[in-house]
Parts: C-alpha cells; structure tokens; sequence
C-alpha cells in the first residue's frame, strides 16, 4: 500500500434512514448462500500528480508520485460466501460508477454467486457521496444518518481510497478491528470498473499500479480507451456536462494500457467501444485480453431494466428506458470474463483469444453483413441467428442515444422467410448458443435462459400484432 498509513475499518454498519446500504443487491442472499455487510474504512489518502518532465502519453507507460494526502471515510458493501468451502478464493474489488450522480455497481451478477468469489464495491469518488447538481442523489443526502460523516476531499485522492480498500480485504489484511471477509482465505484480488470507472482503473493500471502492487489482476469492461486525469483538483466532476466537442469525439480512444505489470488485464468490450478502442487496439498476449462483441452496445435495454428497478426501489429519480436501445446485454460475457479471471490467476489458463470486430475503409468503420449486423468479433447466438439488427449504431445523437444503441426487429415476412417456422429458428439458435460456449465467451447456464428469451421474441416479431415493416 502507498497510502501514507493503515487506515481504520469499522462495521458491519446498520440502521439509518432506510435500514439497508445504497443500491445494495436485489438479490436474495439466504437464497445464493451469501452474507452481505456494509463497512467504514476511515484514515488518510495520497493524491498523485505526474513526475515532472514526464506526460500522461499515448503509451500508457505513465510515471506518478505523492503529491500530497487529506483525510478519508467511506463505506463499501461486502458479498462473500456464508459457507466457507464455497469461497474461490478471488475477491472482486470495483470501482463504483458515478455517472448517475451516484454509486452504480455490478452485484447482480450470477457468476459471483454461483462461482464462489468474494465482492466488494467501494464508493471511491467524491460524487458518490455528494451527488451531482440539480438532484443531489449521492450517499449523504439519501440517508443522512448513516452516510452523513462520509468523505472524500476529491478524485484525485480516489486511486489511494481504492487501493486501501483492496489491502482491507486482501491476503494480508489486519483483522484486528474485525474482518470484512469472515476469515477467508484470500488468495487473489482483482479490481474491476465499467465505463468511467473502467477509465478511472486504466489511470491507475497505467500510473498507480507499479506503485501499489496491490492487484492481482484488472478487468475493465465497456472501456472507450482513455484514461482519466490523475488531477482535478476540487472539481466534482460530471462526465455528463456540456463539453466541447461531439459525443462521439469524447468517447474516443486515446491511451494504450502498460503491458509490464506482469498480472493479467482483461478488456470486454460491446461493440460501440470497439469501435471507440479502434485507434489504441493493442494485440492479445501473456498478460493481456481484448474481447469485442459484435451487435451489441454499451447499456442494453435489459440493463437498463434491472437498473431502473434498484433506482426506484430506493426511491431515486430514475430516466425511463428508452425504446428501441440495443436489446443484447453484455452480461453473461461479464460472467464468463469473472470465471476466465479466476482461471487465469488461479490455474495459469488465459482466457480464449477471440476475433476482433471488422472495420474497413480510409476512416475506418464497421463492417456489416445484409443484416446490417456486425462481422468479426465475438459472435452470441441473436448476432448469428438475428431476429433484429442490434447494433452499436444510436437512434439519437444525445449520450444517451449514442450509449444505447438501437434494436430494429425484423418484420415477421423477413423473419418467415430467413428461418421458416419457430422449430427451425430454435434449432439455429441453440447451435448457436452451444457454440457460444464452447468458445468460452458465455456460461453454460445460459443456453436455456437465452432460448426462452429467444422464444419470446419470436412470439413478438411473428405474431400478427408484432409484425413490421422491412427497412
């Protein structure tokens, strides 16, 4: 650890306003055989800056030092395994998402669960306590009793928050103020972030991680390939604030990853950040993995389902799902990249090396098939047995459009025609799905989930009152 000294846990912490954490799992626990626990961990954090003569350049082989410290609390929700014998051994350590003006973050995920790891979501930046202007929705002003002391001077002391959080949970943890993780025997840690966290973990897999040797292993998932600034300063930063420049141009690669860690950096990407990731693509290799999936999109209208759900049980002010987004959601690629990781760090077997989603041309764009789907890349059973053209391409030009994709069904005639009846459809579709698995990109559970969801629309696009135009 680099912060300047051992910081103080506390908890399991309860009661408040609500009588729950914030965005705490829908899930049951009792059911998954887990124990959910909220925590403090309270000291001081260390900020960084570059080393003068030195710049945050294109290689990723960026040098920082301490540039000064400020006192810290924060909490992070913890899920590990009731049973001891059940636990893999891996803690995931993420990186909450404030993109909302709150802590957004991944604890619904069945692989988690059923794989045995250990999670641990911290709220690392300063707007997941203070929230964002005009609807202030962080921590402190949902539930003032339980979250009221919580502090973070400002970004630039995140990368060390999250950090201390990791040794407070890790191998050598001190468990003399009590254990967030009940005595397990942890042997990895591995730090996780999506979108503006996954740009917060490539600062610090490029600037912080050969100073803290902390992580055992990173995985960013929906990462548009730049790095965020080691220095705001006091800023609260809104990411969704007027800036100059096109969305388009803001969500544009800009930084290659270190490739001297020597522990595994594992990126999945949809297809939007494929394409975002175009300009810094770099090669698979011992200590690294990109994956790129075609026909899909940074938030899928079932993400944003699940989403709005959490939002509105714990009475946020939450957008309503857009109609026509993307409708293949990234997940169970989460969950099989979750599994590869383990793999990884525990046995020494990298995950499968998949194909690299198709571009051509001078500016370089996608590559579609008649279908106006995708080629190349990762292939999931609705890109290869389409009943829709799902792809990275936005119905609008706003941040929400463009991260959401779009969905256009086929018209029922189309649909007839490419496949003839629901029995042939689900037999192409279910070959597709094994394939799927045996390329190692989804988990097995996934094939009869992904057939009924595959029935279903069926029913939707064939049924007289789902029929369609051809466009």
């Amino acid at each position: 650890m680099i912060g300047p000294q051992a910081a103080t846990l506390s908890g399991p912490i309860s009661g408040g306003d609500h009588g729950w954490p914030f965005a705490a799992s829908m899930q049951d626990m009792t059911v998954l055989g887990y124990r959910q626990a909220e925590y403090l961990l309270e000291g001081h954090a260390s900020r960084y800056r570059p080393v003068p003569g030195t710049d945050l350049g294109r290689d990723g082989h960026w040098q920082a030092e301490v540039a000064g410290t400020s006192p810290f609390k924060t909490r992070f929700l913890v899920y590990h395994p009731a049973d001891p014998t059940k636990f893999n051994g891996t803690v995931i350590v993420t990186w909450n998402n404030v993109t909302a003006g709150h802590d957004l973050f991944g604890a619904e995920s069945l692989e988690i669960f059923e794989g045995g790891f250990a999670l641990v979501c911290v709220t690392t930046q300063r707007v997941g306590i203070v929230g964002l202007p005009p609807v202030n929705q962080g921590l402190a002003d949902w539930d003032p009793v339980r979250y009221s002391n919580l502090d973070i001077a400002s970004d630039d002391y995140s990368f060390d928050v999250f950090t201390q959080v990791a040794t407070a949970v890790g191998p050598n943890r001190d468990t003399d103020g009590g254990d967030p993780l009940s005595g397990l025997p942890v042997k990895h840690v591995v730090a996780q972030g999506a979108s503006q966290s996954a740009g917060r973990l490539a600062t610090y897999v490029n600037a912080i991680a050969p100073l803290s040797q902390t992580f055992d292993g990173f995985l960013l998932t929906i990462y548009f390939g730049r790095g965020t600034p080691l220095e705001v300063g006091d800023t609260v930063v809104d990411i969704n604030a007027p800036q100059a420049g096109s969305v388009q141009g803001r969500l544009q690669g800009q930084n290659l990853l270190r490739d001297d860690l020597g522990v595994p950096v594992f990126v999945v990407n949809s297809e939007l950040e494929a394409i975002a990731c175009y300009g810094v693509r770099q090669p698979d290799s011992d200590s690294m993995r990109f994956w790129e999936t075609a026909g899909t999109c940074h938030v899928s209208q079932q993400g944003r389902v699940a989403r709005k759900l959490l939002i509105d049980r714990d009475g946020l002010v939450s957008r309503p799902v857009q109609p026509g987004i993307n409708a293949i959601p990234m997940n169970p690629l989460y969950d099989a990249a979750y599994h590869h990781m383990h793999r990884w760090l525990n046995d020494g077997i990298a995950p499968p090396i998949t194909p690299r989603v198709e571009f051509a041309g001078e500016a370089p764009e996608v590559v579609r098939d008649e279908h106006g789907i995708a080629k190349g890349g990762i292939r999931l059973p609705q890109t290869d047995v389409p009943l829709a053209q799902n792809s990275a391409i936005p119905i609008t030009d706003d941040i929400y459009g463009v991260l959401g994709g779009s969905s256009n069904p086929f018209s029922r005639l189309k649909t007839l025609q490419l496949y003839g009846d629901l029995e042939s459809f689900l037999k192409k579709f279910n070959l597709a799905a094994e394939s799927a698995v045996d390329a190692g990109v989804i988990m097995p559970r996934e094939v009869l989930k992904l057939l009924e969801e595959a029935r279903t629309t069926w029913s939707r696009v064939v049924e007289p009152n789902g029929e369609s135009d051809d466009g």
